[in-house]
């Protein structure tokens, strides 16, 4: 059986719509394999028998699925067309039938032709629904049963795709508020010691390695861990990544509209450019606009408590990262720029609100007092390995000779 396919170009954002689209096919007893997706190539089945193969667009496939006994052998190729072809790609698909699994002159095959819905091609019961592309290992398996289920589940509720982004983030967000109160404490603390960190800064500021020694130490005198605001970032960074995933994956997103956006798994072409930015297309995105902005004000608020007088040059890095990531999520999915502004909102609201609301400055300092009266706790092996790497900083400095 030789199958060629010429893959056409469906989608407003072919970007996603190249990358994703390819051959896929499963060996008996194995997990789906496909051709790479981002180069022609070529890919070859000849120790197990071949279940089915699937030609794929973004959110449309065509299978062939073997019944009964599978096909013996199979070599599937991708070639990459030029940008400026109708076509995104071709791929072809030569599979070999054994004359031995050939029962009265038939050998059965079924045909399906459809979208990509997870539900619809589970219902085989052969691992199709792997030919979505949510990813591999852990965020695959995130996509799959957390977030696909939790956002049809809200779906359901409210009719309304954007909505139902909402509220997924207000849940998410809900279930993450005991880490994030925990990291707006440990920043109120930090906040709570400027006029010693004030008097450090004054009294080493020619010697930026020996502050950042003393800081090290007050933390640690007073009970405060610096690194108290990282664990509700190390929590979130697997489910950002299934996210990455999810939106241009997903077909329910396909040309469902939210306030401007016409299609959440496409960009949101809010001003059309009368000419192209290289990396950004001849649009401009409101919904990546407005994430910028509130990541901007974020920052803003979530590191006031910091001093980065040793590093200065962090405080411009942290204002710089959003911009930079403008051009990229110019036209990524709308769908997850969407999710990100609105997570935004809710970060600002929570650490605005929380800082206001529940901590109290004076108090925080009378606790601190406290915990610098009470007997010294041994040093973790974290904290003393800082500390030796930094002294060693300090001694390679001393035994530079000075300009």
């Amino acid at each position: 059986v030789r199958w060629k396919n010429y893959l056409d170009k469906l989608e407003l954002n072919d970007y996603f719509e190249r990358f994703y689209s390819t051959v896929y096919f499963k060996e008996s007893g194995e997990d789906s394999d496909y051709c790479n997706c981002r180069k022609s190539a070529t890919e070859e089945a000849e120790d197990k028998p071949v279940e089915w193969v699937a030609h794929v667009n973004q959110f449309f496939n065509t299978t062939i699925m073997a019944k009964g006994q599978g096909f013996s052998y199979g070599k599937f190729v991708t070639e990459v067309l030029d940008e400026d072809n109708d076509d995104l790609k071709l791929v072809t698909s030569e599979l070999h039938i054994s004359p031995d699994v050939i029962a009265g002159g038939v050998f059965p095959m079924q045909i399906f032709a459809g979208p990509n819905e997870f539900e619809r091609l589970r219902t085989y019961g052969n691992g199709l629904e792997e030919i979505i592309p949510f990813g591999r290992s852990l965020f695959g398996t995130i996509n799959r049963w957390v977030i696909r289920p939790l956002f049809n589940f809200f779906d359901n509720i409210v009719g309304n795709k954007g909505f139902a982004i909402i509220l997924m983030i207000f849940l998410i967000k809900l279930v993450l508020y005991p880490l994030t109160y925990k990291m707006l404490h440990s920043q109120a603390k930090m906040g709570a010691l400027k006029p010693e960190l004030a008097d450090l800064k004054k009294k080493y500021k020619d010697d930026a390695q020996t502050q950042q020694m003393e800081t090290m130490k007050i933390y640690r005198e007073y009970g405060v861990s610096p690194l108290g605001g990282c664990m509700p970032m190390l929590v979130q960074m697997p489910i950002w990544y299934a996210l990455f995933r999810f939106f241009p994956a997903s077909i329910g997103f396909r040309q469902e509209s939210f306030w401007w956006a016409d299609d959440l798994s496409s960009y949101d072409a809010f001003f059309n450019l009368p000419f192209e930015i290289p990396f950004m297309g001849a649009h401009l995105s409101l919904f990546t606009i407005l994430w910028v902005l509130s990541q901007l004000i974020y920052t803003f608020y979530n590191t006031k408590h910091m001093d980065m007088s040793a590093n200065p040059a962090m405080k411009y890095v942290q204002y710089f990262m959003p911009l930079m990531f403008l051009a990229f999520f110019n036209q990524y999915a709308s769908g997850l720029t969407v999710y990100m502004f609105f997570s935004n909102l809710f970060n600002i609201a929570q650490t605005i609100g929380t800082k206001k609301l529940v901590f109290n400055e004076d108090k925080l300092r009378q606790q601190l007092m406290k915990n610098k009266m009470k007997p010294k706790k041994k040093k973790s092996k974290f904290m003393t390995a800082i500390e030796n790497a930094q002294k060693q900083q300090q001694e390679e400095a001393k035994k530079k000779p000075k300009k």
